[in-house]
């Protein structure tokens, strides 16, 4: 299976993966850097989204004393295994969709 070049050169399952490895802050990034590759700036907006949601989620948890303090670190550890999972379905060249995230990464790549 052959895949399409990016703008940064890149394979566009290597550059989709790597729009998930520094969660947010790397989705951002491609998002900028790759107008026209669709596949990337799906999985680049996903990260965005999806992990921008479980940062601020995970931050506000830990404010709460006690019930928050236990579940941040749990929310961080599903974080980590969805992160995990997402890059190996982005660099196996799939474009997997999570719920609410993969729709409204969707609509962005699409308008």
């Amino acid at each position: 299976m052959e895949t399409k070049k990016t703008a940064l050169g890149l394979s566009e399952n290597l550059e989709g993966a790597l729009a998930y490895l520094g969660w947010w802050v790397t989705g951002l990034v491609l998002w900028f850097l790759e107008p026209e590759n669709k596949f990337v700036r799906f999985h680049a907006m996903q990260s965005i989204v999806a992990f921008g949601a479980i940062t601020i989620a995970a931050f506000l948890l830990g404010l709460i004393p006690v019930v928050g303090w236990i579940l941040s670190p749990i929310l961080w550890l599903a974080g980590v295994v969805l992160w995990l999972w997402l890059m190996y379905k982005a660099y196996q060249g799939e474009l997997y969709k999570l719920p609410w995230a993969g729709d409204f990464a969707e609509q962005q790549v699409n308008k």
